[in-house]
């Protein structure tokens, strides 16, 4: 489980062969085995070299995410795995990208930087206003909303420490509903009964 709070931006230093190697200077301390999520996406370390921690890649991923976009010299953000007694700042996050958004328009203000998502419908369904999104592994909050994407307002300190203020419009993005929706989505779902 993770926060939506990014501890690190990570540079990739090589993507091939369903192999991702990122420099993580603070998460390389993480063990074998450990899970990051990058991007929003949870993965497991499966090799360390130095600051460098490298993650196999599932065809599944690269197909569900952005992660398939990266080249050397990409940044991406990083949290390892909340542990127990760790402060919690964000939202409930698996790190399991529900679909990958694009990036509508980016409007640059004197105090945020507000960012219009298209986001599929299947996703948008568990949106609502003030309500939390992850975008690429970033816990953030819903501002506004219309009936194809979402609106998001980026503080300063977001957009230095995450690669979002990066974005420009036709940008893919990770995305991941609220788990709280879905499950409040199930619970009100009548499910057939058994035989």
């Amino acid at each position: 489980m993770f926060t939506g709070i990014v501890a690190e931006l990570g540079r990739v230093e090589r993507i091939e062969s369903h192999q991702l190697d990122v420099c993580a200077p603070q998460c390389s301390s993480e063990s074998d085995g450990a899970s990051v999520a990058v991007n929003g996406v949870c993965l497991t370390i499966a090799r360390r070299n130095g600051d460098v921690i490298g993650f196999d890649l599932l065809p599944d991923t690269l197909d569900r995410t952005n992660l398939g976009a990266l080249v050397p010299g990409s940044t991406v953000n990083l949290e390892p795995a909340l542990r127990a007694g760790d402060p919690f700042g964000g939202h409930i996050v698996q790190g399991h990208v529900d679909t990958v958004g694009r990036v509508r328009s980016v409007h640059p203000g004197d105090a945020a930087l507000g960012i219009w998502l298209d986001v599929p419908h299947d996703v948008l369904r568990y949106c609502v206003v003030r309500g939390s999104i992850t975008v690429n592994g970033v816990s953030l909050t819903i501002m506004d909303m219309d009936e194809a994407g979402v609106r998001l307002s980026l503080i300063p300190e977001t957009q230095q420490r995450t690669n979002l203020g990066a974005l420009v419009p036709d940008g893919r993005v990770n995305l991941e509903a609220d788990v709280l929706a879905r499950y409040v989505e199930r619970l009100l779902t009548p499910v057939p009964s058994a035989r």
